[in-house]
C-alpha cells in the first residue's frame, strides 16, 4: 500500500540536456539563445527568482490571478447571501428597530468571506499548477539551491539535438554541461 502511494505522488523525470551556469547574466543570455534557435519546452532552473528569465523563457502570464478574482467574487456572493439567510430569513430578530439585513452591519463578515475564498483558491491553483505533491524529485545538481543557475532542455523539445544544445550551452560560457533526468 505505502509503495503504491509512493509511486502515485514520486515525480516522473524526464530526459534532456541541463547546462549550469554560476552567473545569472549569463543564464538569461542563454534562454535567449535557446529560444531564439526554436526550442519552446525548455526550463530554467535557480536558486532565487530571475525577473528576466520568465521574458527570456517566453512564460506567458499566470491565470492564478483570475483564479483568485472569481473566487473572491464568489466568496463576495455567499458573503452577502449567508448574511441574509441567517438575519432576515433563518433568525430574524429584530434589535433596536434595525432593517433585518443591514449591509453596514455585515460588511467585515462579507470582506472575510472575500478574503478566505481568494486566499484558499490562491493556494490551491498553485498546487495544482506546479503539480504537487512532488515526492524525491530528480536532481540535475545539488548546488542549484545555492549558488548555480541551469537551463533544461527535455529530449521531446521541438529541433532537439544534444549536439546544437551542447554548441550553444558551450558557446555561452555554461560551466557544465550534463545529459540528465529533471
Amino acid at each position: 500500500m505505502v509503495d503504491q502511494l509512493y509511486a502515485a505522488v514520486k515525480a516522473r523525470g524526464t530526459e534532456g540536456m541541463a547546462g549550469i551556469w554560476t552567473d545569472e547574466h549569463q543564464l538569461i543570455k542563454a534562454a535567449h539563445r535557446l529560444r531564439e534557435a526554436g526550442f519552446v519546452k525548455f526550463d530554467a532552473i535557480t536558486p532565487f527568482p530571475l525577473h528576466e528569465i520568465d521574458e527570456a523563457i517566453g512564460i506567458p502570464r499566470s491565470y492564478i490571478p483570475w483564479v483568485t478574482f472569481v473566487f473572491g467574487f464568489v466568496g463576495l456572493a455567499f458573503g452577502l447571501w449567508f448574511t441574509w439567510w441567517t438575519s432576515a430569513y433563518n433568525w430574524p430578530i429584530i434589535v433596536g428597530g434595525k432593517p433585518m439585513w443591514s449591509l453596514p452591519a455585515f460588511i467585515p463578515v462579507v470582506f472575510e468571506c472575500v478574503i478566505l475564498f481568494a486566499a484558499l483558491s490562491s493556494v490551491g491553483a498553485l498546487i495544482f499548477s506546479a503539480g504537487l505533491p512532488k515526492v524525491d524529485p530528480p536532481v540535475i545538481d545539488p548546488d542549484l539551491t545555492s549558488h548555480k543557475f541551469a537551463l533544461f532542455v527535455p529530449h521531446n523539445d521541438k529541433g532537439y539535438d544534444e549536439a546544437k544544445i551542447q554548441q550553444i550551452f558551450q558557446d555561452l560560457g555554461a560551466d557544465e554541461i550534463k545529459r540528465t533526468e529533471f
